[in-house]
């Protein structure tokens, strides 16, 4: 009973869009999710808990011969937060610089559509070859206090994840 709850939760957020493109610094992943906030999580936002979101990339090259070639691994992290003295909500990107957002839809825009994030350096994919990429979005409940964290096996709100969207990639001959 407990594994379906988690289960059906974890369907409750999706992966819209997902490609990666190729720019002149690298590689970057452009990604949209689609999910709403259960009323307990937007109630301890709104009391000053700290929460993070944790967007997730993988790619992989395909072998016949052995297991797939583990090539990348990436992730970008947004934490919201209420700042209850100034009235506003903040968030940071992995730990950068806050910026301020008047009301929590404009602040976890950066969650539903995280920026372009350079995901590899251009020498790091073999050009020509082709590769299995993966994204998904987690509620990051390692970055949870203690307390929170309790909080959070019991409650279904606080297990928001979604499966992993897969798709292909042809690296440039650049």
């Amino acid at each position: 009973m407990l594994f379906s709850s988690a289960y059906v939760q974890a369907a409750d957020v999706e992966v819209m869009n997902a490609k990666l493109e190729s720019t002149d610094e690298g590689y970057r992943v452009f990604v949209s999710f689609s999910f709403e906030l259960g009323s307990d999580l937007k109630n301890a936002i709104n009391e000053g808990i700290p929460v993070s979101f944790t967007a997730e990339v993988e790619i992989n090259r395909p072998r016949w011969y052995w297991f797939d070639e583990k090539t990348i691994r990436s992730s970008q992290t947004v934490r919201i937060q209420y700042d209850l003295w100034r009235r506003q909500y903040t968030a940071a990107v992995n730990g950068g610089l806050k910026q301020n957002f008047a009301s929590l839809e404009e602040a976890m825009a950066l969650v539903w559509r995280p920026r372009r994030w350079l995901v590899a350096d251009k020498k790091a994919l073999n050009p020509s070859a082709t590769y299995n990429v993966a994204v998904r979005l987690k509620l990051d409940s390692n970055q949870l206090s203690k307390p929170m964290l309790i909080t959070s096996f019991s409650n279904s709100d606080w297990r928001l994840a979604s499966e992993w969207k897969r798709f292909t990639f042809k690296a440039d001959d650049k």
